[in-house]
């Protein structure tokens, strides 16, 4: 089965992920086409990066991700196609590859726009389908376009670490109001050893214990736990985190910020102290 996917931060307002699909179904007739997600938070790469690493990562080989996130960031006269890990992600030159694919060295080639093509939505979605389409028709995916060499490379937001503690940034916030945290169970571990924790959030707030699931807390408890994704995850069971402590998400407004990551609000930050 011939899979593509659609990543974006368009929402469901309008006509556009509707009229995207029907350029699909006509350029690239018989191709399977789901959606991961079309409520990414404008501009907001972080989230991009967490949303799409998740969901790639159940796909199988040759699936063709289409990730149509800040595409008009800059005018540029191309967009990348990159492998990884036996599949295509398709975007704007505008750093997300390097983020989703973090310290790995990955082939990335560039996609050149037509000149005096009009710069919009459906140039970009035509111009992925003829990537798409060459790769269903056996041409080598090298000869897809010119080496990328040069494209813009922006790092993944990382969690601060001392040595007693770990602080990361809120990075989504799910349909329950579940919190996700930019600390993966491998940071977790590789930073705590043997030792006892505490989680802070939002003033006085403390969790001392990983959960496994939901329901391992009685109703309108919080908990913390690693979720499916491998990420730390802070909730209350059957109950509104985000709402009731007053959290909320990292913004792009952020890396604006002279005094970087370490002086963000306490409510988009997650403390873990090691005993």
């Amino acid at each position: 089965m011939s899979i593509i996917t659609l990543t974006s931060d368009i929402g469901y307002q309008d006509y556009l992920v509707g009229a995207i699909k029907g350029q699909l179904w006509q350029d690239c007739p018989g191709c399977h086409v789901a959606d991961i997600s079309h409520h990414i938070s404008p501009f907001n790469l972080p989230q991009a990066t967490y949303i799409c690493k998740s969901a790639f990562a159940w796909y199988p080989p040759g699936a063709f991700h289409m990730v149509l996130i800040n595409l008009f960031d800059r005018k540029a006269s191309h967009l990348l196609l990159a492998q990884w890990q036996g599949q295509y992600i398709a975007c704007a030159d505008n750093g997300l590859i390097t983020m989703i694919t973090g310290a790995q060295a990955v082939p990335v080639v560039k996609l050149l726009l037509e000149e005096g093509q009009p710069r919009n939505t459906f140039t970009i979605i035509r111009r992925f389908a003829q990537a798409y389409k060459a790769l269903q028709n056996g041409q080598p995916w090298e000869q897809l376009g010119e080496p990328a060499t040069d494209i813009v490379v922006k790092n993944n937001l990382q969690p601060l670490t001392g040595a007693d503690y770990i602080e990361g940034q809120i990075i989504h916030i799910d349909n329950f109001e579940n919190v996700v945290v930019n600390i993966t169970r491998e940071q977790f571990e590789a930073q705590r050893g043997q030792r006892k924790f505490r989680i802070y959030f939002r003033r006085d707030e403390v969790i001392s214990q990983l959960s496994e699931t939901y329901a391992d807390v009685a109703e309108g408890q919080k908990l913390a736990l690693f979720n499916a994704a491998g990420y730390l995850e802070i909730a209350i069971n059957k109950g509104n985190a985000a709402g009731l402590f007053g959290l909320r998400s990292f913004s792009r407004d952020q890396l604006t910020q002279p005094a970087g990551y370490q002086h963000l609000s306490f409510y988009q930050t997650v403390r873990i102290i090691f005993e």
